[in-house]
């Protein structure tokens, strides 16, 4: 197995866990708090999407899915479409409201495609290629994408216990 054949089955892991948490919810559902401060699924899932398709989409120097496949216009959120959801406020992370978990599957499945496109393309040797020399270390590109997937699966995890709670009622 090559090394990026295990990012292929990590990444395909985040894909799988983000439908998880989000399948057969209402908005309501998507947007629940466990208190004002605490994050909803529905942010939980856009921002592991978003940061996923902002840094592979940086390491690859292509245009993110988020503007590329038009999911900004579809998403309708108030912000522009630089936003992750690092740095955000509590009423930023509540103003992420979805109309439906397939409009967030549909971008996680996007920016999934897009990762599994661009890896496809990565041998082992390009992912000791340095990505941001600001760091120190400088952050190498196999650095950056487990940084990705660990964060990404964090978020996912914490949407799969979200979702758990409300099936407790």
């Amino acid at each position: 197995m090559r090394s990026t054949d295990v990012l292929i089955e990590a990444f395909g892991r985040i894909q799988a866990l983000a439908h998880e948490a989000v399948d057969g919810l209402t908005p309501d559902q998507l947007a629940f708090r466990i208190d004002s401060r605490a994050n909803p699924i529905a942010w939980l899932v856009w921002h592991a999407a978003r940061v996923q398709d902002d840094h592979v989409a940086g390491v690859a120097a292509t245009e993110q899915v988020w503007t590329a496949g038009s999911w900004f216009e579809q998403f309708q959120l108030p912000f522009g479409p630089e936003a992750t959801g690092f740095g955000q406020s509590t009423d930023d992370v509540a103003a992420v409201q979805v109309r439906s978990g397939e409009l967030l599957t549909g971008y996680v499945d996007a920016v999934h495609d897009a990762t599994l496109s661009f890896l496809g393309r990565v041998s082992d040797d390009d992912l000791d290629r340095i990505v941001d020399a600001s760091w120190d270390p400088p952050v190498s590109l196999g650095a950056r994408l487990v940084s990705v997937v660990s964060d990404d699966l964090q978020h996912v995890g914490q949407a799969a216990l979200i979702r758990g709670l409300i099936g407790r009622g």
